[in-house]
């Protein structure tokens, strides 16, 4: 296993039989603006480098990973339905001989483990995946009661940068009021600073899960640490992944 030093390790109470990792933009081989751990294949990176990158992670986990096409949507794929490239934007697996992955460069990346360690899961959740159910969807999908779930949110663009309009507020809002307490007005009608962390947890919260960790770091406010789409929008990725030991 390399050393994954430059890289975040969830810090929450899973078992010893679950694994995670959250790569930051150091420790890869690509350069420019891409430097240097850059995992996405549509960024504009070359290729070549993405793929090396890959296999850097693959080695840390020591097993195959299974990498989505993510399109900000809800769905939610298991063992039976996953094949490469298969378009979701969430996982969950009984297996141990695999990892799986979920891109990001603002969006949040949340992973789900069974207390027991017989299933876990990771959800790519920005604004649109999380007010369309994709946290629920995966927490549905693990089967498992979520009072024997735990979940860990990674780092995503903070409440003090993410600036939406009435679009976003109303994806929230019109499903739930209570929403309304993560969107600040600015002083242009119509806009808002959204708080993403807030908006997550009070929807894993809502599904059962009461053990949530994480959701700390800001990738748009820390660019020597994290890529961000918002930032420059020519950007790498990140990954954030489970699996089974």
């Amino acid at each position: 296993m390399i050393d994954a030093a430059p890289w975040i390790t969830p810090s929450w109470p899973a078992l010893a039989a679950v694994r995670s990792v959250m790569t930051t933009r150091v420790g890869g081989v690509s350069t420019g603006e891409y430097g240097s751990m850059n995992v996405g294949k549509s960024s504009g990176d070359l290729l070549e480098n993405v793929l090396r990158n890959r296999t850097i992670l693959s080695e840390h986990t020591q097993r195959p990973i299974r990498w989505l096409h993510q399109v900000h949507g809800n769905r939610v794929v298991d063992d039976e339905q996953f094949e490469n490239g298969v378009q979701a934007d969430a996982q969950i697996t009984r297996r141990s001989d695999c990892a799986l992955a979920v891109m990001v460069a603002d969006c949040m990346p949340v992973l789900f483990a069974a207390k027991d360690g017989s299933v876990v899961g990771a959800a790519h959740a920005g604004w649109r995946g999380a007010s369309a159910g994709v946290l629920e969807n995966t927490i549905a999908a693990m089967n498992v009661s979520p009072a024997q779930l735990m979940a860990w949110m990674g780092p995503c663009i903070g409440p003090t940068a993410f600036e939406v309009g009435e679009d976003v507020r109303a994806a929230f809002c019109d499903r739930d009021a209570s929403a309304a307490a993560a969107f600040v007005p600015r002083a242009l009608p119509g806009k808002y600073l959204c708080n993403l962390i807030m908006l997550a947890k009070a929807r894993i919260c809502a599904a059962g899960i009461t053990e949530i960790y994480g959701g700390e770091g800001c990738t748009y406010t820390e660019p020597n640490r994290f890529f961000s789409y918002r930032r420059v929008a020519q950007s790498g990725r990140m990954a954030a992944l489970i699996w089974r030991a």
